[in-house]
């Protein structure tokens, strides 16, 4: 067995997260299952699981950063913990893993101190790990809009309350918050009308009582064991408490002190999730949770020094970007397309959803042109500069989608590689994924305009398809060296006009370089001339192309999309 510590050190939050993550592994599909609130997507368990596992990998980048210097040495216990909670939030998924960072941010900003002492070796004593657990939940709390009993805060704060009503070393906290996290998941169906309904405990709270057993194993050395509850639901206990008839520590945690559970709406939901890291100050965060909580639900921010992750569930995904925009840089943002009927599921007695029919994925490269693909129903994927989605981010997607069909748009002539990966991989899970070969954003722009999901899966591919075929592009790029090019020798700094993928037009502004592009791509005969601006374009070159094609071409219209923040300063369409 291994050796029990009397404080909570390094090590002890090393293997905390690792047996963490193996626990939401193990226990992932069972969490997904019971996922009925706040939307029944069937994936609580797997956005804890990645969560969880953004920040074990943070963790361990500090081991390995400090043991691969000239003098290898051991990270101080502010160190891991601060990464514990950085990797957690850069990496938070749903709204139960974006809770979850806040949980552990809230620990790590009292264990990073080490409660009042220097800890860096010796570790937390039990007073401390008292109080990181009631900063845990109460910062939670604070980050969530409108809290709602019967959830995962009320795991925690249950948690939190029964640790602080104990005496003794780490191991008796953790212990006590372990059973009492247990106790009010049990409780959580007496609160939660949906999930009374359905039968289950909070899926959320679920994960949470898994990652408070890893703390008590990583503690005290004691394995956790799986007890069925007489009514079908599962909890983490201890397999001598089942033996005991005293009721758990922790079960009157809830008390008085409780909020009433929120009315539960009877319509339809909103129809995206939208996520995003925001770097911003305070000040414009407040703003932002103000504009955010008129919008939608389900509105969780938590972060803090600059940097937040902010979750919330709306009808306009693109309102939800904007008011990111205005508040700070958004990046790494993921809209999730719901579904018809998925509000309705979420409120339903049948966990999990039903899968819908048909749902389209696809890659795009800028802020903007993600809320424009969410409003046309793709579930998107951020193609960053620099940054191109892995076939598992894909892979991710489409099980987002939960859809029994799938359309894939890459969008990019580099990743048709990765999407084929991808595609097998959802093929092999038993879903039907068509790869169209879109080498561009605007030819997924088109693809999407004739998407029709009540036509038959082949008619709709085909027609996406030829839709996308007959879209030329092109795309303007800054040159980053001197160069051969089909067009001649360009210089650094030169902005080069792509055309099809090869470069045509080598210019030295972009405006000129647009015009030319776009009558080399005319010639040949157009109706519809679409524009995606990069951020660094103002509106006044927009404006002179959308003169020049009317002037010039008469019978051809022009639409014009912010793209956000994108490697390409324009991206050109022509159908």
């Amino acid at each position: 067995m291994p050796q029990v510590p009397q404080a909570f050190d390094v090590a002890a939050v090393r293997a905390w997260c690792s047996l963490a993550l193996e626990a939401l592994g193990r226990d992932r599909a069972e969490i997904d299952a019971i996922n009925v609130y706040p939307v029944a997507d069937g994936d609580t368990g797997t956005n804890l699981y990645l969560t969880v596992e953004s920040a074990q990998q943070a963790v361990e980048a500090v081991f390995a950063g400090l043991q691969a210097g000239p003098e290898p040495a051991a990270p101080s216990l502010a160190e891991v913990v601060r990464a514990m909670a950085h990797g957690a939030l850069i990496g938070a998924r749903g709204n139960s893993g974006t809770i979850l960072a806040q949980l552990l941010r809230g620990m790590a900003q009292v264990l990073a101190d080490g409660g009042g002492r220097d800890a860096d070796h010796a570790g937390v004593d039990a007073g401390a790990l008292r109080l990181a657990l009631s900063r845990a939940a109460a910062s939670a709390r604070e980050a969530v809009a409108h809290p709602v009993e019967g959830t995962v805060l009320t795991v925690a704060t249950a948690a939190a309350e029964a640790a602080s009503g104990v005496d003794g070393d780490c191991g008796a906290v953790v212990r006590a918050a372990y059973e009492g996290a247990c106790a009010a998941l049990d409780a959580t169906p007496d609160q939660l009308a949906v999930l009374s309904r359905a039968g289950v405990v909070d899926a959320g709270g679920r994960g949470l009582v898994a990652v408070l057993g890893a703390l008590r194993e990583a503690v005290s050395g004691q394995a956790t064991p799986v007890r069925a509850r007489a009514d079908g639901h599962h909890a983490r206990v201890d397999a001598a408490d089942a033996a005991t008839d005293e009721p758990p520590l922790g079960s009157g945690a809830l008390g008085s002190g409780a909020l009433e559970c929120a009315e539960e709406p009877d319509g339809a939901g909103p129809a995206f999730e939208v996520i995003y890291l925001l770097e911003a100050d305070d000040v414009a965060v407040a703003r932002l949770r103000a504009r955010l909580d008129a919008l939608g639900d389900s509105l969780v921010v938590v972060g803090g020094d600059g940097l937040w992750n902010v979750h919330v569930h709306v009808d306009d995904a693109g309102a939800a970007v904007e008011a990111g925009v205005e508040a700070g840089r958004p990046y790494r943002i993921r809209i999730t397309h719901f579904g018809l009927g998925d509000a309705h599921a979420a409120r339903s007695s049948a966990p999990p959803r039903e899968r819908a029919q048909r749902a389209v994925v696809a890659v795009v490269p800028g802020d903007g042109l993600a809320g424009l693909y969410a409003e046309g129903g793709a579930t998107t994927v951020p193609d960053r500069p620099g940054e191109p989605p892995a076939s598992g981010e894909l892979v991710e997607a489409i099980r987002r989608a939960h859809a029994r069909e799938v359309v894939l748009l890459p969008n990019d002539a580099e990743l048709r590689h990765t999407a084929a990966a991808a595609a097998e991989q959802a093929r092999s899970e038993g879903v039907r994924v068509a790869l169209i070969p879109t080498r561009s954003a605007v030819q997924g722009i088109a693809a999407l305009a004739v998407h029709e999901p009540d036509r038959s899966f082949d008619e709709d591919v085909v027609a996406m398809t030829s839709a996308a075929g007959a879209t030329r592009y092109a795309e303007l790029a800054v040159a980053e060296r001197q160069s051969w090019t089909m067009a001649g020798i360009c210089q650094a700094g030169d902005v080069l006009g792509l055309i099809d993928g090869d470069v045509a037009v080598i210019g030295t502004e972009v405006p000129a370089t647009a015009r030319t592009v776009l009558d080399r791509m005319l010639s040949a005969g157009g109706e519809l001339v679409t524009l995606v601006l990069g951020d660094e374009v103002p509106d006044e070159v927009a404006d002179g192309l959308e003169q020049h094609v009317r002037e010039t071409y008469l019978a051809v219209d022009t639409v014009v999309y912010r793209g956000g923040r994108q490697s390409a300063p324009m991206l050109i369409g022509v159908e």
